[in-house]
């Protein structure tokens, strides 16, 4: 009963020898109306409700950020102490995010059902090639984009690497 906070609703008499229990009605018409929603309490009294849950869910898309940043991107906890070095962790988690997101919203916006791993998986493909011969002048490419790397490079608005000559992989 505690953990399903009914102990506030129920009032039992453990002291009697025969199991007896009372409903409060009040206190059960007030969980009635709560159930199911969520209360947001604050000390700010000059912000508007709208303006309440409008940081409310920003601050929920901050977690969101974090769980990115601990699975999708894998970025591992790192431990330093020079305060330089923390600020520079911070600054290339902030970015490895923010292009976590625009990759993501670009693929969405595009009508892609890739996520941004997948797109990375199929781009990573792409290799760029300088084979050299005996002695002749070495020869620079692109290994040949697919139709499907090509339609992610477009999902995300990104220019193709530019391609000497295309090199077919054999």
């Amino acid at each position: 009963m505690s953990e399903a906070h009914l102990a506030r609703i129920i009032k039992v008499d453990l002291k009697s020898e025969l199991f007896t229990y009372e409903i409060d009605a009040v206190v059960q018409q007030r969980a009635e109306l709560m159930d199911g929603k969520l209360l947001l309490v604050t000390n700010v009294v000059d912000l508007q409700p709208r303006e309440l849950v409008r940081r409310y869910k920003a601050l929920a898309d901050i977690e969101r950020g974090f769980r990115v940043l601990k699975s999708e991107i894998e970025i591992a906890p790192v431990f330093h102490r020079l305060p330089e070095r923390i600020k520079a962790h911070a600054s290339l988690c902030f970015m490895a995010l923010i292009v976590y997101r625009v990759m993501r919203q670009r693929l969405k916006l595009a009508g892609s059902a890739l996520s941004p791993e997948a797109a990375l998986d199929r781009l990573r493909r792409i290799q760029r090639h300088s084979v050299s011969i005996n002695s002749a002048a070495p020869v620079s490419g692109v290994s040949t984009i697919n139709e499907e790397q090509a339609g992610v490079y477009t999902a995300l608005k990104l220019k193709k690497p530019a391609n000497d000559a295309q090199m077919s992989l054999l």
